[in-house]
């Protein structure tokens, strides 16, 4: 049978009964502390059909928070949060797997917990502002560069992290390499200016997200991992000599290790580089592609054989049942993005059903 978006497919251990994947998108609808909300819990659920669901990126430990209100994977009660996600999802048949974000130098002292810095792999403070719920807009940190120690350390986390996701329920975790968050800016020529192992050239720089991939291979297995990246990006004020380059010995070294996926999004920041086409020859086959697709371009990449699923991230706000919509050939709901990153239910939890759309 040859793959359609509604066919099932396997990725490492993790099983999914179609192969439209939710992408991780921040939405700030945690607890102060970090820890998952019910509303957390309905949401994903009403989106449990997806054939798989990365969950936004959460907090290994507290130095790596960007974002006010973003969860957390760090504490027991995180844990239970979680896992009010995770049944909600698996009641669905669904598959879900939690992206583990480390934010490094992106974010501020206003949304940390009193006296927690912000790290980096050098002291290279990012150009631009965050929103903080205590202070509105303000600087980035300046970071604090982390010593070879602490990088050991931070890795450790990592997998830390990955087993208490597992612990809370999840089919597996992904790292998110890319929007100039930690791992980029180690990846990042631009950013890293260290001169011991973990900087200078692109295999040095590249050796922390490869180090934390081993670590959480170790803790979960590596059929139960994946890695997100985005060649070309330059979002948080990063850049690369090469990207593609830099990209392209990530991907083999993952490959490598076996893991479970790649998730790699379309190189919008650089034309100039098929980031596709760089995964499958640097990564293989086990693909989920990223960025602009609607049912018709997802079907046709598909077919194709240029990956084994594709993920949405603007059409899962607007439309729980994105999965139902697309089978059916229904049109879409527009989303809200004012209120994208606030507080409670509104633009989160009550976007209607096709069948409440067209009843009202």
């Amino acid at each position: 049978m040859s793959q359609t978006l509604f066919t099932p497919v396997q990725l490492g251990k993790i099983a999914l009964q179609n192969r439209i994947v939710m992408a991780p998108m921040t939405r700030n609808r945690a607890e102060v502390d970090g820890t998952p909300t019910e509303l957390m819990a309905e949401h994903y659920g009403q989106r449990g059909d997806a054939g798989l669901i990365v969950a936004e990126g959460a907090w290994p430990e507290v130095t790596g928070q960007a974002y006010n209100r973003q969860p957390g994977i760090q504490t027991a009660e995180h844990v239970r949060g979680w896992q009010r996600v995770t049944d909600a999802v698996h009641a669905r048949g669904g598959s879900i797997v939690l992206q583990i974000m480390h934010s490094g130098r992106i974010g501020s002292h206003h949304i940390k917990p009193q006296g927690v810095r912000s790290v980096s792999s050098s002291e290279v403070q990012a150009k631009g502002q965050i929103w903080t719920d205590a202070a509105g807009m303000q600087d980035f940190d300046v970071p604090v560069a982390l010593t070879a120690e602490e990088v050991r350390k931070a890795i450790a986390e990592h997998a830390a992290a990955a087993k208490r996701a597992v612990d809370a329920g999840f089919d597996g975790v992904e790292l998110h390499g890319t929007s100039g968050y930690l791992c980029m800016q180690f990846m990042s020529s631009g950013v890293n200016q260290r001169t011991d192992e973990y900087g200078g050239a692109a295999s040095n720089r590249v050796r922390f997200a490869v180090e934390c991939l081993a670590a959480m291979s170790d803790a979960i297995g590596a059929d139960r991992v994946g890695l997100r990246l985005n060649p070309g990006n330059t979002f948080n004020d990063t850049s690369d000599e090469n990207s593609a380059a830099t990209h392209g010995l990530l991907m083999r070294e993952a490959a490598q290790q076996n893991i479970a996926y790649l998730h790699v999004m379309r190189a919008v920041f650089d034309p100039s580089i098929d980031a596709f086409k760089l995964a499958r020859e640097n990564f293989g086959e086990n693909l989920i592609l990223n960025d602009g697709f609607d049912a018709q371009s997802a079907e046709a990449a598909l077919q194709a054989g240029e990956g084994k699923a594709i993920s949405f991230a603007r059409h899962f706000i607007g439309n729980p049942d994105l999965v139902q919509r697309m089978r059916l050939g229904l049109p879409l709901s527009k989303f809200d993005r004012k209120t994208l990153y606030t507080a409670g239910a509104e633009g989160y939890n009550d976007y209607a059903l096709a069948a409440e759309a067209q009843t009202a």
